[in-house]
């Protein structure tokens, strides 16, 4: 009786260890997104994991986040003041040059054109609010289409 007792603890922690582990796992339903969950500039629903997800080039938000002021300043029609804005951007997208494109050279390709797009839009001898707000939704497209992409 003595060597069932001395296997029987360890087998039922295991045991009890492994039903948590489950438990916890089913203890929320997926984001299906509904109510609640982000949606993407193209009006797709994306889950919070998704939102939340980095991209292969790690954590862009603050690149994105620039380039959502921009589109806020697009949008009011100051458009020399996003051109200045949009300065931001360029000088820290360009100085995370070399710690981002080695981690994904084709997706920092795609997105580094995607910007290029944008600063050309808002830095055309007239510029017009049209292709800027274009380029913008491209760029916040784009940034969009990187997360979560890992």
């Amino acid at each position: 009786m003595r060597h069932f007792h001395s296997l029987f603890r360890p087998v039922a922690a295991v045991s009890a260890i492994a039903l948590l582990a489950l438990a916890a796992g089913c203890s929320k339903p997926a984001d299906t997104g509904t109510a609640g969950s982000a949606t993407a500039t193209m009006g797709q629903p994306i889950s919070a994991a998704q939102a939340k997800a980095p991209s292969k080039l790690g954590d862009l938000s603050a690149f994105r986040t620039i380039a959502a002021d921009v589109d806020v300043i697009v949008d009011k029609g100051d458009l020399p003041a996003a051109k200045i804005r949009i300065k931001d951007l360029e000088v820290t997208w360009d100085s995370a040059e070399a710690g981002l494109k080695p981690r994904a050279a084709d997706d920092w390709h795609v997105l580094d054109k995607s910007i290029d797009r944008a600063l050309n839009a808002l830095r055309a001898d007239t510029p017009n609010q049209t292709d800027c707000k274009k380029a913008l939704v491209d760029l916040l497209g784009t940034f969009d289409s990187l997360k979560g992409k890992s």
